[in-house]
């Protein structure tokens, strides 16, 4: 299973095209399906992106859940494919397209952070990343919350 770390600035040329991170592309294994899936997150002002594989599982275990014939099932299918697109690094610089209505759903203009979380990346606006930072004393009241539901 890959797993992406790390937290990555690039900027958004005029077409809309970013540099794919090195260190993040790297971690995909050495001729495999370089196609990921990018989407608006549910909670935050972010785009998520899942290499293909990835996206397979996480959907499929999402759309398992419900049942597709329950209305308000249905209506949230629709809004969680909403605007989900397939993207894939060109071969020669390693750029990526994100389409504009994307970008402009998270308030990015110029300087993009693609920050790793494990199974997926999370595409930021420079500065709602960075506006997104927790305080250590909420970031600890929320691990030892955790602790006791466990």
């Amino acid at each position: 299973m890959l797993s992406f770390i790390g937290e990555y600035s690039a900027k958004i040329d005029d077409k809309g095209r970013v540099v794919f991170p090195s260190p993040l592309k790297n971690v995909m294994p050495e001729g495999s399906d370089m196609r990921f899936v990018v989407k608006k997150d549910i909670y935050a002002a972010c785009l998520e992106m899942y290499p293909f594989e990835e996206w397979e599982r996480q959907s499929k275990a999402v759309k398992a859940s419900l049942n597709l014939f329950n209305r308000k099932h249905a209506m949230f299918w629709r809004e969680y494919m909403r605007g989900t697109r397939v993207v894939e690094p060109d071969s020669k610089v390693g750029r990526i397209l994100i389409p504009k209505e994307l970008l402009e759903t998270i308030g990015a203009n110029r300087e993009l952070v693609f920050s790793g979380v494990d199974y997926k990346i999370e595409i930021w606006a420079k500065e709602n990343y960075e506006a997104s930072w927790i305080s250590e004393e909420e970031y600890v009241a929320i691990a030892e919350g955790l602790s006791q539901e466990g």
